[in-house]
């Protein structure tokens, strides 16, 4: 019976299907020591920030930490630095609070081609209101280029948004040129940054890049989902997007996420502590995984630009569909994505990709790897492998 039981465990473990998580660009998985952090206010500092009593007092010194964190991360006022549910609504805020609280002195905005939809969606639902856009073209290796910016910039420009990294490739921006010369051409324009990609994976520089306005989440670095931060440059002024409560000075009322903001706050403590080294690691991993694929992978090209963010890299794969693939590898336990999260249940096609000039049957087949301080390079020889058989094995199937 012994003898049984261990084979009958030995089956079960070579049965059991390996899991390679290669899709943080979409969400990351949540730390220990952050479930740890949440778990505690959850059960013990679970009061409301705006109570008078020990409890509340006891929440809102963990909002003012967690506030200071953030603050010490990008070298900011612990004042500039507002909780909201997450990066979409950080973009929104920041790019429509701006528009309509400022709208008398101009109705113009400039952004990118590349944008995440958060801000997309909300630039074109300005247009409906009566504000013309300006969307900058980017080049092959989807940047856009800081004479572009400025020469779009107008006497009636209230703002200019470009996100720092691209989540579908990776191509990071030159913000801090960028910022510059805005702020040359005209000082009253006001400079938003969608640092959601790259912050706890780069440095973020608000000073630097003279960013009014720069946004964060905080599930892209291993925190909750439903938390996330806008930076307002001390003296900016937006619209709020609700109304009801007069929590983040009233700029974001609403019973505050308590036991989100400690996650995040924990999640950027981490990050921060290993920044270079978490940088080099991830970088080591994109450049191993990519050698691999053009090497043993027929017909395969690499989107992401050479010196692109760290963990994301997107390849098209000539002759296959991404959506065949991604399903093909998830069933081996491979889980990655052809591109934004917000797009990948829907047939459009990538709209970075096409700003890019890739062509529709490129687009149609490429995929998004995106890494994690988690992942490891047995990972990603196991991924690879996996992406070997399935691209020659549906190619063998179309040709019959």
């Amino acid at each position: 019976m012994a003898a049984a039981g261990c084979l009958l465990s030995r089956l079960e473990e070579f049965f059991v299907m390996r899991e390679v998580y290669l899709d943080n660009s979409a969400t990351t998985q949540v730390l220990p020591e952050v479930a740890a952090m949440m778990h505690k206010i959850h059960t013990g500092t679970y009061g409301n920030p705006s109570s008078p009593h020990r409890k509340g007092v006891e929440a809102e010194k963990i909002k003012r930490r967690a506030r200071r964190t953030l603050a010490d991360a990008c070298s900011v006022k612990e004042g500039e630095i507002y909780f909201t549910s997450g990066g979409t609504e950080a973009n929104n805020l920041a790019v429509m609070g701006v528009a309509r609280r400022l709208r008398r002195r101009g109705l113009h905005l400039v952004t990118t081609q590349v944008e995440h939809p958060s801000v997309l969606y909300a630039c074109r639902l300005l247009e409906q209101e009566g504000f013309t856009l300006t969307y900058l073209p980017v080049d092959r290796d989807g940047v856009v280029s800081p004479a572009v910016v400025a020469e779009a910039v107008r006497p009636d420009t209230l703002l200019v948004s470009v996100m720092h990294v691209n989540n579908e490739v990776g191509a990071i921006q030159p913000v801090a040129e960028i910022g510059g010369l805005i702020k040359k051409k005209n000082s009253g324009t006001l400079f938003h940054v969608d640092a959601v990609q790259s912050f706890g994976k780069l440095p973020v520089q608000p000073m630097l890049w003279q960013a009014d306005l720069v946004t964060f989440s905080a599930h892209k670095l291993h925190g909750p989902k439903g938390i996330g931060a806008l930076y307002k440059r001390q003296g900016v002024h937006l619209e709020p997007l609700f109304h009801g409560g007069g929590q983040e000075d009233g700029l974001r009322p609403g019973t505050e996420n308590m036991a989100g903001i400690g996650g995040f706050a924990e999640a950027v403590r981490l990050a921060m502590a290993s920044l270079p080294a978490h940088a080099a690691t991830l970088s080591r991993l994109k450049e191993s995984l990519l050698t691999g694929m053009l090497a043993s992978i027929p017909d395969i090209s690499c989107n992401s630009p050479k010196e692109g963010a760290p963990h994301i890299l997107n390849v098209t794969v000539a002759g296959m569909r991404g959506e065949v693939l991604v399903h093909a590898l998830e069933e081996e336990g491979v889980y990655l994505s052809t591109g934004s999260a917000c797009h990948s249940r829907r047939p459009e096609l990538s709209h970075v990709l096409l700003a890019m000039g890739r062509r529709e049957k490129e687009v149609e087949a490429a995929l998004r790897f995106s890494f994690s301080q988690l992942n490891t390079e047995e990972e990603l020889a196991y991924a690879l492998e996996k992406l070997r058989v399935a691209v020659l094995s549906i190619r063998k199937a179309t040709r019959r």
